[in-house]
């Protein structure tokens, strides 16, 4: 009997930290059942890659020209998440429309059997149906947050309503304390519209998390396959794995835990908003004297363009409090730029997490049985928020809400210090709430480590998604 041959699949993530680093995770996942995935993308991101995955003989990455001189940009800066401006980011956003030859060039000349593209690359569709290739799609998102798209699409929020805004239709009376800004939701639905003709959508999700009513709501609405094969954050197993994933930490990881282990459990607070959120000063500063009036423990990361200012220029820093560093030396830890989350999240001492919501942030949270306070500010995190906050009961929120879009400056408003101290209080005092917070968000970290464990649910889903794939090769080359 013929031996059967490992599936070749091509996965082609969107350059950003948020969309690229689980894209690149979940192929990772194929590559450990002995299939060959080959990540397409640029050299800048490819030497990312390199850095934080270990060898793998069955993972492969292949470069396509980044266009930074026809869009004037320096050399290497070839991802939203390096940018500090946005000028700069509507560069590297309209270098990444230019990808679309040189990529349908390789896959054309080295056809795989599958493709996974990243939803912001709606031209992948064409190209595997022209290829005639099984495509899937993939866009960071979790289930319930695609379920909350379709029910605004299905019962629209009425131009003269008032918030709070119900979503029709769910399995959970969900309400939405700001609408969607018709721009975002109209981008949000045409790429949506073109993820849905794929073969099936992928989730780094875990199916117990999303909830089997929101799966069935999702397939019964959309008439598309939902494939749940996360956290794929948990499949970064050594302490090494953990601190090199994405970008190179500005701290060592040795230095942060050694920190962390002086501390008590879950007394430190960890604030962190992703690659694309850049607060306003004003904003750095409600929360700076929200943490200090607090009494709480923490570790802040704020962008690296916040810890770029030399000594001559300290005296000009507007986002802290003067003297807060030095009142706060051995409460908190400062860091500017990457810091190595997976591994701080995980460590007993943090009690909680500030976060933006951004689907990564939010699932290696629950993969850690950490709970959060919840903050969203663009895309699709004010439905994340109501997953956490309103749905599964693992979070607060602070009050954000202004949803914006991805960018730097100013904002129209400003979440003040006592709404943020508040927030603080109901997780870190110990109370009953938070003790029911902290206790229903261990459970979800529990189930999601035996979701990808062998007979788990993820792990089965993987197991059925590679079946499908070799059933798609062969019903394509069966006469």
């Amino acid at each position: 009997m013929e031996e059967e041959q490992p599936l070749k699949i091509y996965f082609i993530p969107f350059l950003a930290a948020g969309h690229m680093i689980p894209h690149c995770d979940i192929a990772r996942l194929f590559a450990s059942r002995g299939h060959h995935v080959t990540i397409i993308t640029t050299p800048a991101n490819s030497q990312i890659i390199r850095n934080s995955i270990p060898h793998h003989p069955n993972f492969a990455v292949h470069t396509v020209h980044f266009p930074s001189q026809e869009v004037g940009l320096p050399d290497g800066l070839e991802s939203l998440s390096t940018v500090t401006d946005m000028v700069n980011l509507y560069k590297v956003y309209q270098a990444t429309t230019m990808l679309r030859d040189p990529i349908e060039d390789f896959v054309g000349n080295h056809p795989p059997d599958c493709i996974v593209g990243d939803f912001m690359f709606p031209w992948v569709d064409d190209l595997a149906n022209k290829l005639r290739i099984p495509r899937f799609a993939f866009n960071g998102f979790c289930l319930f947050s695609l379920c909350a798209i379709e029910s605004l699409k299905a019962h629209p929020i009425p131009l003269d309503a008032s918030p709070p805004f119900l979503l029709h239709g769910l399995p959970h009376p969900v309400t939405l304390k700001t609408a969607p800004p018709t721009n975002i939701k109209e981008v949000l639905d045409a790429m949506i519209e073109i993820e849905l003709r794929s073969n099936g959508l992928i989730v780094n999700n875990f199916a117990e998390l999303d909830g089997e009513e929101y799966i069935q709501y999702y397939e019964r609405t959309t008439g598309h396959k939902a494939w749940h094969l996360g956290p794929a954050c948990l499949l970064h197993r050594t302490v090494e794995e953990k601190a090199q994933r994405g970008q190179k930490s500005v701290l060592s990881a040795h230095k942060c835990m050694s920190w962390l282990d002086s501390k008590k459990q879950n007394s430190v607070v960890y604030i962190c908003f992703g690659s694309l959120c850049c607060f306003p000063d004003n904003q750095l500063y409600e929360i700076a004297c929200a943490v200090e009036a607090s009494g709480c423990e923490f570790v802040w990361v704020v962008p690296e363009k916040k810890g770029k200012e030399n000594e001559e220029e300290e005296e000009k820093q507007k986002w802290l409090p003067k003297g807060f560093e030095e009142r706060n030396s051995k409460k908190g830890m400062i860091i500017r730029g990457w810091a190595p989350q997976v591994l701080i999240l995980e460590h007993p001492a943090v009690g909680a997490f500030v976060t933006h919501c951004g689907w990564n942030s939010t699932v290696e949270a629950v993969s850690a049985g950490v709970p959060m306070i919840t903050w969203p500010v663009h895309g699709e995190q004010f439905y994340n928020e109501k997953l956490v906050s309103d749905v599964r009961g693992i979070g607060v929120e602070v009050g954000a809400d202004e949803w914006g879009t991805i960018g730097f400056g100013e904002r129209e408003k400003l979440v003040g210090r006592e709404d943020i101290e508040r927030a603080l209080r109901r997780l870190m005092d110990g109370g009953d709430e938070a003790q029911e917070i902290r206790g229903r968000t261990k459970e979800f970290g529990k189930k999601a480590r035996v979701a990808v464990q062998e007979g788990g649910s993820s792990y089965n889903n993987l197991t059925a998604l590679i079946d499908e794939l070799k059933r798609l090769r062969c019903c394509k080359t069966t006469p």
